[in-house]
């Protein structure tokens, strides 16, 4: 899954400041970009889009970013579909929950965009 191009990431998050941010950043490096605005959109665009790469929130109405890793992680299908946890939650307990629900990433806000964008490349080339 190195072809860039063809890699698909979701970006899932309730504040659309950040979505347009990350938006910006995964098409400047080459990927394609969807956004989801909560979970339920979020699991909606993974029917849809197939993605490679979620890039997820915590912290969201009704459904949080922990509760659609589990849903995700539930569906066969997306076994191959690697999660970013990207959130202002950063307590320990918070990024054992990350990993436990299925996370392989949680990177906490305020983050570096040059990190952020290495860490993506990094879970393209080697899952």
């Amino acid at each position: 899954m190195t072809d860039k191009t063809n890699t698909k990431v979701l970006l899932v998050d309730d504040e659309p400041n950040i979505l347009i941010a990350l938006e910006f950043l995964v098409k400047k490096e080459g990927y394609q970009a969807f956004k989801a605005e909560n979970g339920e959109q979020a699991l909606k665009a993974m029917a849809s889009h197939q993605p490679h790469i979620v890039l997820l929130d915590v912290m969201m109405p009704e459904m949080d970013g922990f509760e659609v890793a589990r849903t995700i992680r539930s569906n066969p299908e997306y076994d191959n579909t690697r999660i970013i946890f990207l959130t202002a939650k950063g307590t320990q307990e918070d990024r054992f929950k990350g990993y436990a629900t299925g996370g392989e990433v949680y990177i906490t806000k305020p983050f570096d965009n040059d990190e952020l964008i290495n860490t993506i490349n990094e879970v393209v080339e080697f899952g």
